[in-house]
């Protein structure tokens, strides 16, 4: 029976969630049960295609993102797919009705990773826009399901929570973007000569992110809720460790949050919750 190969593909992509992400691994945790496995599967796409541009070096990574960005469309056209991470996607694109433009505009973001090495304004509003606040979006499909209305009056606060996770990733990895990989993100920014001002810069946007997107977690339904904020203040705490460190240190190391402080800030985000103080 079908039911049992989509039970597996949704394993597959639970499995991929947990061995890349202990943080999102936790937030989605604090969903209700039935969001997680949705979520799960949108992760485990997302993943996917990201390892391809960042990880499979020595393979032909435009055949390779091509093949994948058509087995995407076939999967969600015949409703079934041998990829079991793409069967588990495919199936929550069908149920909740997500928009195909944003998963193609979250794979021409990954496609961009190909040859785009440094931005302008344009070409980094145009990569945040698919690989983060299309990815908010996909989400937010789930958490509204199907309320046309809220989910209208949500995207711009789902748009700016992915605009600042995705911000948070690049200063964060920027030592494996730039040194490994040869990108830079932000436009017209040197890392190999980081100013404190920029790095002021670049804090004072993400900030404003973060700022607007608490406005849409509390309005979002509360199943949805509690997850979504111990995600954000997963990322909050992130930020704010790298907001106290000079500008170069984030080309000398990767800043992170040790897995036992990770069971700490979800106590805590739990205690806020709780007591509404959000």
């Amino acid at each position: 029976m079908k039911n049992l190969f989509d039970r597996v593909s949704i394993e597959c992509s639970k499995i991929t969630t947990k061995t890349y992400s202990t943080s999102f691994t936790l937030g989605i945790l604090f969903l209700d049960r039935h969001l997680r496995n949705p979520i799960y599967a949108i992760y485990g796409f997302v993943r996917f295609a990201d390892e391809i541009v960042d990880s499979f070096h020595g393979y032909n990574k435009k055949e390779l993102l091509a093949a994948f960005r058509n087995d995407t469309n076939i999967a969600i056209q015949d409703r079934i797919s041998l990829n079991p991470v793409l069967n588990a996607f495919q199936a929550v694109v069908n149920e909740y009705k997500i928009e195909r433009k944003w998963i193609d505009i979250f794979l021409d973001s990954m496609e961009m990773d190909l040859y785009c090495q440094t931005h302008d304004e344009e070409s980094y509003k145009k990569y945040i826009l698919g690989s983060a606040e299309a990815v908010g979006l996909m989400c937010l499909h789930v958490f509204t399901n199907g309320d046309a209305v809220l989910f209208e009056r949500l995207k711009p606060y789902a748009m700016r929570l992915g605009a600042a996770f995705q911000k948070v990733n690049f200063l964060r990895d920027a030592k494996a973007d730039n040194v490994m990989l040869g990108r830079t993100y932000f436009p017209s920014v040197n890392l190999g000569n980081f100013s404190r001002a920029e790095k002021e810069t670049i804090e004072g946007e993400i900030e404003a992110d973060f700022f607007e997107a608490l406005k849409g977690i509390k309005m979002l339904p509360v199943s949805a809720r509690k997850g979504v904020y111990l995600a954000y203040y997963y990322y909050w705490v992130l930020f704010k460790k790298i907001k106290r460190l000079p500008a170069d240190r984030i080309l000398v190391e990767r800043i992170r949050i040790p897995n036992f402080q990770k069971l700490v800030l979800m106590v805590e985000s739990h205690l806020k919750y709780q007591l509404n103080i959000i």
